[in-house]
């Protein structure tokens, strides 16, 4: 008998019940490389978009930090990334005159909630050394929470083969370990103006 929602786990392989899986990857962004994202009109944005088939979505705001969302299946979310990744080598590895600067390395800062961390983390940080090692990319899980957030930055760092194969493990991990309790998600440059600011329009 299947369940109501009809994940049973009975029929489908392993690899269609993962294809069906729907993901949502959040990446805290520079004013630079959201620039080097949407692109001139929207245009790269708009590619990414419609080759990778995931939904995009970047924080509204005037803070030098935003947020883009990748929302998905896990297959989506992996092309997007990499359109992002590829992008992000192109544009910042040139150098200020133009002149491209060699394959510099590409950081992409994940934003994931603490109590997925662990698992990422593993057993005397046996999980985060394996992924390291298997990928060749540097991963960095930050110590301290967001502010006013439950979540932590990891920060992945490498060419971008290496930063993709890098969140497709990351992602695995935080697929077989949802988050613990509720999710307070972090939102850049959240000032205390603003908070009194929505705080007073909701009362009017």
């Amino acid at each position: 008998m299947a369940s109501p929602d009809g994940v049973s786990g009975v029929g489908g392989s392993p690899e269609e019940t993962e294809l069906s899986i729907t993901l949502t990857l959040r990446m805290l962004m520079h004013g630079k490389e959201i620039g080097s994202i949407i692109g001139k009109k929207g245009e790269t944005v708009k590619r990414i978009r419609e080759q990778s088939s995931a939904r995009i979505t970047i924080s509204e705001g005037s803070c030098p930090e935003r947020i883009t969302t990748i929302t998905g299946s896990t297959d989506a979310v992996f092309r997007a990334v990499s359109m992002i990744a590829f992008k992000l080598e192109e544009d910042l590895g040139a150098g200020s005159d133009g002149v491209a600067a060699g394959r510099g390395p590409v950081t992409l800062r994940l934003v994931i909630p603490a109590s997925q961390c662990g698992s990422l983390i593993g057993k005397a940080g046996a999980k985060i050394r394996e992924i390291r090692e298997s990928t060749g990319a540097q991963v960095q899980v930050a110590g301290d929470l967001l502010p006013n957030s439950t979540e932590r930055a990891v920060t992945v760092s490498g060419v971008p083969d290496t930063i993709i194969q890098c969140v497709r493990q990351i992602c695995a991990v935080i697929l077989e370990s949802p988050p613990k309790g509720a999710t307070i998600p972090y939102h850049p440059g959240l000032s205390l103006g603003t908070i009194l600011l929505t705080a007073n329009q909701v009362r009017g």
